[in-house]
């Protein structure tokens, strides 16, 4: 895999953040996991308000980063089955 700003510990860019006392609320519909990084959860309202996501064959994907979405364009069967 090709390093980005996930494997880097930049932070910038990223739709996830520390956890707060709110983020303790969240269910696992207001979650997902970047099928780029797989082990990166990601809030999915955050990363919509990113700008941080692809819509692939009626399916949406959310990314950790703005790294994620060009990588995930690049070869969809790839991350959409992993």
């Amino acid at each position: 895999m090709s390093a980005h700003c996930c494997s880097t510990g930049d932070a910038r860019g990223h739709a996830v953040k520390p956890a707060e006392a709110t983020d303790l609320l969240r269910t696992g519909d207001d979650l997902a996991e970047c099928p780029v990084m797989p082990g990166s959860t990601v809030v999915k309202a955050d990363a919509e308000q990113a700008g941080l996501f692809r819509d692939h064959d009626g399916q949406r994907y959310w990314f950790c980063c703005a790294a994620c979405g060009p990588l995930f364009d690049a070869d969809p069967q790839k991350y959409a089955l992993a």
